[in-house]
């Protein structure tokens, strides 16, 4: 799939966001969620750890689209919600 960069405002971590594009005509609804995470380790080791089984034990429904830029304290990870299609 390509993909559109769209600007969105600044809304509140974890919540959801639905996008509707037309495609050949053809209405569809993109749905994207962010999420926190807060490092547990120190280490940069641990933060690897932490990482790896957030993704792995994520909603199967959906997709990890963009890991963010991490802070001291934290890292923002985006997912798409996967098309029934």
């Amino acid at each position: 799939m390509r993909e559109i960069i769209v600007l969105i405002p600044d809304i509140d971590i974890e919540q959801n966001v639905e996008i509707d594009v037309r495609i050949n005509g053809r209405k569809k609804t993109l749905k994207y969620r962010v999420e926190l995470i807060n490092w547990e380790g120190n280490d940069q080791g641990d933060r690897i750890t932490v990482l790896k089984h957030k993704i792995k034990d994520y909603d199967k429904d959906w997709e990890l689209v963009e890991i963010g830029a991490p802070s001291d304290t934290e890292i923002p990870l985006m997912f798409r919600k996967k098309s029934s299609e």
